[in-house]
């Protein structure tokens, strides 16, 4: 099912995420319904704050859905090590219309469970080290756009301001 991305400024995109608990069917129809909801948006990314749940659920796919091995479901997941620099333009679901470039970890090993609640760990360079970030940011309630320079996100906020007062937001 393609669940109602929400936009910034919606509070829940500011919450942090509650741990997962309970491995069960919900779960899973829930983690399939994210990656639907990222395939109809054309998204490598989506964590369930940017649907309206405030728990720590995210899903990626670089592939945009051509290849299912690149399907991934991070559950609780944490950033364990982080290794050089990059610089590159991002976008969000939650933020239509802005991208900008963000400064993130050329590598990152992140630890998480899967849908049955089985650890792993798992190593992303270049794009899918800054997806693996961008999302696990969400679910620690931390937006891109305070990731920006502030004369950036001034220059953001002030258009998103100007779309919702135009009603396109």
């Amino acid at each position: 099912m393609i669940l109602k991305i929400v936009k910034y400024p919606e509070p829940v995109l500011q919450q942090p995420g509650e741990p997962v608990t309970e491995f069960n069917d919900e779960l899973r129809q829930f983690v399939a319904d994210l990656f639907e909801t990222m395939y109809a948006s054309k998204g490598i990314g989506l964590a369930a704050q940017q649907v309206g749940v405030a728990k720590r659920v995210t899903v990626v796919d670089l592939s945009l859905g051509q290849d299912p091995a690149q399907k991934i479901a991070l559950i609780n997941p944490e950033v364990i090590h982080r290794e050089g620099k990059q610089y590159e333009e991002e976008g969000c679901l939650s933020f239509p219309e802005i991208r900008e470039r963000i400064s993130r970890a050329a590598k990152v090993r992140v630890r998480a469970q899967d849908q049955d609640g089985k650890w792993f760990e798992m190593d992303g360079e270049e794009l899918l080290s800054r997806a693996f970030q961008h999302e696990i940011d969400h679910l620690d309630g931390i937006l891109f756009i305070f990731r920006m320079s502030a004369l950036k996100r001034n220059l953001n906020l002030r258009k998103i301001r100007k779309l919702q007062s135009e009603g396109k937001w």
